[in-house]
Order: structure tokens, then C-alpha cells, then sequence
């Protein structure tokens, strides 16, 4: 047996937000004899569950699912936590000889999964305040010129206006004393005993818009606002980072009396066609990727992707009948 083969399999579905991802997933699932993992920044949420797109139990059709409702809101998502939650569930998947398939949406958390993280240092409470402080005593753009100083590397990939990012990289800079950027590019560990194979969901532009106006409108009706309304009425603060998810600010500005709630439905199909075309931007980077050009709760699409994973030797790894 090849080198290749020997190593495990590890599907990951990758594909723009609306095109099929979860049903595609669960449907290998169940004839592969795999489990779901959520690749996902926005899933990791507890609470926040319609306006992320988590699949119900029916959708889930008794295959279990990982990585999903395991932070609180006050708690802080990060790319190096997820993978070392991720590492844990793959251990346990292979203890148990199951299938890994992924579901990625958020690909910054995929590429970190699979090529690991530089060794960046922790958060300093006492450092970001006194950035933040800063941003107060200084003219617009102080901390984008602060690290154009630093690492004019990274500084040319920042928004001036992403204090976030900005605060996260000046930080880096000041307590390794090195540039981020090189920081970023030394002492990455990737993903080892796993054999990635990589199928990927690119619906025609019209269509997945069309798809994501509907699932909107479904949203809306399964009952997002009431969502919204609870979690604010448990006490959450409103600053709590899924706040600032797509569908969630907005709905928030509605029960605030911001906007309307057509208005509302308008910019979260705005925002989600946007982030959309992210997504395939960035996933279209990604080596490898087997494209399918329709939705993944598609019967031929689901047919297709079964006979190329049969291609790739996973019938023989998997005992797929």
C-alpha cells in the first residue's frame, strides 16, 4: 500500500454560505459510515442557531455532529482554539473508526486546521488597553500607521478601519519584537496521519442568490427574530461578539428601532450574497478541490460526489458498499 493510502481519510465540503454544505455532508455520512465536523467560526456559538444556519436534528438525520454550541457568547473564537478542539474530535474519530467530514465555511479556521499555526503569543489584557487607549488620544488611523512601522507587510493587507486586526497585529509586533508577518511564516505544524481529499460546492452565481433570499425569508419565518428577542432578554450584553454576525446586527437594529424589518431582510441578503462571494474567492485558492457546480442537497450532485470519493480509493478505506 502506497505512503497515501495508508494515511487516514478526511473529507472537507467547502463551498459558499447556502449552497448544500450540511446536506452533502450528512449524506457521505451515512454511506461512508463518517461523522460531521463544523468548520465554521459562527457555529461554535450556543444560542445563536437560526441565523448561523445549523442544521436542525431532522437535518441532521441521526449523524452526529461536532464543533457546534460549545462556546458562550462572552467567550472569544479564535482560529488556534479551533483546531486544537478539532484535533481532539479527530482523535476520538479515529479511535473509534469513523470518518472525518468537514463542513467549511469559514476558511481561515481550514487552513489553519490543515497547515497549522505559528507560534503566536497569548492575548495581553494590559498591552490592548493601552492600544485602545491610544486609538482615543490619536487621529484617525494612529494604529494603521503604528504598524505600517512595525510590518509594513501586514499593515498593507489591514483596513485602517479594522481596529480589531489592528490591535491583534500590533500586539504580536510589540511582544515578539519580530514583524507578524514573519512571526506568521515560521513554525507552522500541519495536519499529520490524515489524507485530505476535497470536494468543493460552486452553484451558479444566480441560483445560490436566489437560494440565499429564500433561506432568508425561511429564517425569518422559522422565527430569527424571536431568537434575537430572547437573547437579548436573557441579559446578554449586546456587544457580545455573535452580535456582530450577519442577520444578527441587523435584527438587533430592528428591536432597537433602527431600521425596519424590511429593511432588515434587504441588507442581510446584501451582506450574505457579499459574504458569499468571499468565501469563493477564498476557497477557489485551495489546491486540490474536486468542484461540483450545483447545491449539495442535489440528488446528482450527491451521486457524483459519491463515485469521485470511490475514485479516490475511500470504497476500500471506508468499506463504502
Amino acid at each position: 500500500m502506497s505512503e497515501n493510502k495508508a494515511l487516514l481519510p478526511l473529507v472537507v465540503v467547502v463551498g459558499p454560505t447556502a449552497s448544500g454544505k450540511s446536506a452533502l455532508a450528512v449524506r457521505l455520512a451515512e454511506r461512508l459510515g463518517g461523522e460531521v465536523v463544523a468548520c465554521d467560526s459562527t457555529q461554535l456559538y450556543s444560542g445563536f442557531d437560526i441565523g448561523t444556519a445549523k442544521p436542525t436534528p431532522s437535518e441532521r438525520r441521526g449523524i452526529a455532529h461536532h464543533l457546534m454550541d460549545i462556546l458562550s457568547p462572552q467567550e472569544e473564537a479564535t482560529a488556534g482554539g479551533y483546531r486544537q478542539l478539532a484535533l481532539s474530535v479527530l482523535d476520538g474519530l479515529r479511535q473509534r473508526k469513523r470518518l472525518p467530514i468537514f463542513t467549511a465555511g469559514t476558511g481561515l479556521y481550514l487552513r489553519v486546521l490543515l497547515e497549522g499555526l505559528a507560534d503566536v503569543p497569548q492575548r495581553s489584557e494590559e498591552l490592548r488597553d493601552r492600544l485602545r487607549a491610544s486609538v482615543e488620544h490619536h487621529p484617525s488611523g494612529h494604529l494603521h500607521r503604528m504598524l505600517k512601522r512595525l510590518d509594513p507587510e501586514t499593515a498593507a493587507k489591514i483596513a485602517p478601519a479594522d481596529e480589531q486586526k489592528l490591535i491583534r497585529a500590533v500586539e504580536v509586533c510589540v511582544l515578539t519584537r519580530r514583524p507578524v508577518s514573519e512571526v506568521l511564516r515560521a513554525g507552522r505544524t500541519p495536519l499529520k496521519a490524515w489524507r485530505v481529499v476535497r470536494i468543493g460546492l460552486m452553484p451558479p452565481r444566480e441560483k445560490l442568490n436566489e437560494r440565499i433570499h429564500a433561506r432568508t425569508d425561511a429564517m425569518l419565518e422559522q422565527g430569527w427574530m424571536r431568537e434575537v428577542q430572547a437573547l437579548l432578554e436573557s441579559g446578554m450584553s449586546q456587544n457580545s461578539k455573535p452580535f456582530d454576525f450577519i442577520g444578527y446586527r441587523e435584527l438587533r437594529a430592528v428591536l432597537r428601532g433602527e431600521i425596519t424589518l424590511e429593511e432588515a431582510r434587504g441588507a442581510i441578503q446584501q451582506a450574505t450574497r457579499r459574504y458569499a462571494k468571499r468565501q469563493l474567492t477564498w476557497f477557489r485558492k485551495e489546491q486540490g478541490v474536486r468542484w461540483f457546480s450545483g447545491f449539495g442537497d442535489d440528488a446528482g450532485v450527491q451521486a457524483g460526489a459519491i463515485e469521485w470519493l470511490k475514485a479516490q480509493g475511500l470504497e476500500e478505506l471506508t468499506g463504502l458498499a
